[in-house]
């Protein structure tokens, strides 16, 4: 079952969205493999410390963070990824690693990579590390409000 908060934020805003489960995974690409996802449409977020705030990030699987792209496109100071125990006590119903990208519910800054929108869809954790969210990229949008950024490289394997 998604996290409740989440499940409640997206039932209150009339969001169609499935919920499914895979068998248990960590990574994002071992998650999009398991759930049958290309890896471009599932969502991973990654929390960063931005001028000392804790901000969200939200890029596809196979993607990495270029801290140095997204300090120059934010105009910040200092970008630097956070330490689980900085943020673990955000997401209470929440494994770690497998939070929701909605920042929003999480009184988080949420800025998602530009390619994500490529896609109609986007799949995401669901609070585990076992279940997964898919939803229209729009509505995504419509409800978190993120700042679509170009901060991401592909992963080389």
């Amino acid at each position: 079952m998604p996290a409740q908060k989440l499940r409640e934020f997206l039932d209150a805003s009339g969001v169609r969205y499935t919920a499914f489960g895979h068998r248990p995974a960590v990574t994002a690409q071992e998650i999009a493999a398991a759930a049958h996802v290309p890896g471009r449409e599932m969502a991973k977020t990654v929390i960063v410390r931005i001028d000392d705030e804790l901000a969200m990030l939200v890029l596809p699987a196979p993607a990495m963070v270029d801290f140095g792209a997204l300090q120059a496109a934010i105009d910040a100071e200092t970008v630097e990824l956070a330490d689980e125990r900085e943020f673990r006590n955000r997401f209470p119903e929440c494994e770690v690693g497998a939070m929701p990208p909605f920042g929003n519910l999480f009184g988080m800054r949420t800025l998602v990579a530009e390619s994500l929108a490529d896609d109609d869809e986007i799949v995401f954790n669901a609070g585990s590390h076992a279940e997964l969210i898919r939803m229209a990229f729009r509505e995504y949008e419509r409800l978190v409000r993120p700042e679509r950024v170009d901060f991401v490289v592909l992963a080389t394997p």
